[in-house]
């Protein structure tokens, strides 16, 4: 695979590809009548899939147990997955075309840590295209929606919260991937995820009635395995990889879901989203030296 930071790009490749596609095909079963909050106890699951991958092809693993790896691999798992329950429940008031361009913008919260503390560096055309990510990321999270805003701004704290978790993620992650085996970093993910599982389905209103055909937790479940696969690669990413560099590549998938919807749905792209899809592409070549 070349140099580290060459792996670490494959990786943040995959990522962004395997997000990119669950990105386009995630809204299905929710439009269809399976609940966001059951989709999220579908997703848990389907994280044990590339643990017992990761047990089956990696036999002399054994996976750190002491407290401090415990702790970091929980932190993890719990921001990151409590960020995507606390989302949900943003989305129940706020409006999306504000919350998720505030969420996309966590990379800056990674890249301030990183510089702060791991005191990573890079070059002037990286720096530029870390900028051109972010500024793409920010324009592609600006969906299609009308909803207005609230009265009650408990969503925009909510949001700020989600904006804080991820970005808090990402820096540990790559901060663990410094003592811990990525595996076990992704071992400790999956654990987190399904201790969340009781709170994800007490936020679900069952006075609803619930889908449970193909399109329902059958599609659910090979969309989110992508999602999952894609977290495990964006470890392995972070092992190799500059955080300041992984982690605003992999926030440009919402290029991928974009392609993809504009071929599903024949939707022309607007000003925003073409804008978003030029930046994005003069980003990834920067960053894809």
């Amino acid at each position: 695979m070349g140099t580290p930071a060459k792996k670490g790009l494959y990786f943040a490749f995959v990522t962004t590809i395997f997000w990119g596609v669950w990105g386009a095909y995630i809204e299905i079963p929710e439009k269809a009548g399976f609940p966001a909050t059951l989709g999220y106890v579908v997703w848990s699951l389907t994280m044990i899939i590339p643990v017992i991958m990761l047990a089956v092809f990696n036999k002399g693993w054994k996976p750190e147990k002491d407290m401090r790896s415990v702790m970091l691999g929980l932190i993890i798992g719990l921001t990151g997955a409590g960020g995507q329950l606390i989302l949900f429940e943003a989305l129940r008031d706020g409006p999306a075309y504000i919350v998720f361009p505030i969420i996309s913008l966590f990379p800056v919260l990674t890249i301030a840590l990183s510089l702060i503390f791991l005191k990573e560096k890079t070059g002037k055309r990286q720096w530029f295209g870390i900028t051109c990510a972010l500024m793409a990321a920010v324009l592609l999270a600006n969906p299609k929606l009308s909803a207005g805003i609230t009265k009650n701004y408990t969503w925009l704290w909510l949001s700020a919260i989600v904006f804080i978790m991820w970005g808090v993620q990402a820096f540990v992650m790559k901060f663990a991937n410094n003592t811990m085996k990525a595996e076990t970093i992704f071992l400790y993910m999956t654990i987190s995820a399904l201790m969340l599982i009781p709170v994800a389905i007490q936020m679900t209103d069952f006075s609803k009635p619930v889908y449970l055909g193909f399109k329902g937790p059958y599609l659910a479940a090979m969309v989110h395995l992508l999602n999952s696969i894609g977290a495990l690669t964006l470890v392995y990413a972070l092992r190799y990889g500059k955080a300041i560099v992984i982690v605003p590549l992999t926030g440009l998938s919402p290029v991928i879901t974009v392609i993809l919807s504009l071929l599903l749905y024949s939707v022309i792209p607007g000003a925003i989203l073409t804008a978003g899809l030029i930046i994005a592409a003069i980003a990834i070549f920067l960053l894809s030296e």
